[in-house]
């Protein structure tokens, strides 16, 4: 089936035509067999990660649904291709305009603790790569992903949409401000540190829903926190573990 991915920059969306994952392997059976297999390594170093004290994992294990999310999504052909021999270490890598795309396993607990199910719609703010929207989008009914250098919007949008992934929508812009016009959403997940929780992003979410980020405190310190407004829109914070990710960058005009 011929599926579509989409970005927006500007006020235009465009549709872009997707080919199977498939389709990237062939004539290199092997190549795929060896990223398979180092993709089952990936989630087997995540799951014992997820295990040890003070991983932040939810009762120290990540779901099997979230593993299997991970484990179907091809991240050799969301990083820059001098990278792709590295794609499956448990690390971050330098995806170009000094971005980076998470360590595996940061992507692996933030998923966990959003605790998006199957009809939910959910913002991602920071869509670098376009991985964790991969991520979600086996996840969840749809996700609306703002990334705010357009070079990594338009390189993310055109991955995902080669890849198959339809219920993904990249849209270049200022993340902080959110998404109005998808809004509310039942789940956000921030992916570059701001120093302050992002005022709209609270506005936008629904009551009982969980919002997963990073935030800057003080010495430039920054935490994981999953923020959950209650059906009465009360705020409660937790904070989970240390992190550090790259500012979360704003459009001033």
């Amino acid at each position: 089936m011929r599926c579509l991915a989409r970005w927006v920059l500007g006020g235009f969306l465009l549709a872009l035509g997707a080919l199977p994952v498939a389709l990237y392997a062939a004539g290199d059976a092997a190549g795929a067999a060896d990223f398979s297999q180092q993709r089952a390594r990936l989630v087997a170093t995540v799951r014992a990660h997820a295990a040890q004290p003070g991983s932040g994992a939810p009762g120290g294990r990540i779901s099997p649904r979230v593993l299997a999310a991970m484990a179907a999504v091809p991240r050799h052909l969301l990083v820059p291709k001098r990278y792709r021999r590295l794609a499956y270490a448990d690390r971050p890598l330098p995806i170009g305009h000094g971005q980076t795309i998470s360590q595996p396993y940061i992507v692996a607990l933030m998923t966990e603790l959003l605790g998006a199910g199957r009809e939910d719609v959910v913002l991602e703010v920071g869509t670098g790569s376009g991985y964790q929207a991969a991520v979600l989008s086996g996840l969840v009914r749809h996700v609306y992903t703002i990334e705010i250098v357009a070079g990594l919007a338009r390189r993310a949008a055109a991955d995902l949409a080669r890849l198959g992934y339809g219920n993904v929508t990249v849209r270049a812009g200022d993340g902080y401000r959110g998404w109005p016009e998808h809004a509310p959403f039942d789940a956000i997940m921030v992916t570059a540190a701001p120093k302050v929780i992002p005022p709209p992003l609270i506005a936008q979410l629904k009551p009982g829903g969980r919002l997963v980020m990073p935030l800057e405190g003080a010495f430039g310190r920054q935490s994981l926190m999953v923020i959950e407004k209650g059906a009465d829109g009360r705020i409660v914070r937790r904070k989970i573990i240390a992190v550090r990710f790259v500012p979360l960058t704003r459009n001033r005009r």
